[in-house]
């Protein structure tokens, strides 16, 4: 039936993360070119399976829970507390400011004096 002991069910594990990422929380990304949140997804993958690979599955799944409590910690509590909503990135404008972005939510937002 189900095997849960092979790399597979690991890859599954993780792009079922990446989808449900993509699925509540890809508007934060919507300014980055498909290309770049693609590669992102396949560095990501690759990284975690090489870890299950090279130092062992429990090790991954640690890893993929330390970046999933960043994940929460980044949209429930920073973002908030700089007065963005963690799930619908409102104020649109003071997300871009704090990413670095222009208003259209290309790179140059941020000016560097001295």
């Amino acid at each position: 039936m189900w095997r849960t002991d092979t790399y597979w069910f690991d890859v599954a594990v993780v792009m079922t993360f990446l989808m449900l990422g993509q699925l509540f929380l890809g508007r934060f990304s919507e300014y980055q070119p498909r290309s770049r949140r693609l590669l992102k997804s396949v560095v990501g993958v690759a990284l975690l399976i090489g870890l299950a690979v090279s130092a062992g599955r429990g090790w991954m799944y640690v890893l993929l829970g330390v970046m999933l409590g960043a994940i929460l910690v980044v949209h429930g509590w920073l973002l908030p507390k700089k007065g963005v909503n963690g799930w619908t990135m409102e104020p649109r404008d003071q997300y871009y400011r704090i990413m670095g972005l222009d208003s259209s939510g290309r790179r140059g937002g941020r000016t560097s004096e001295g």
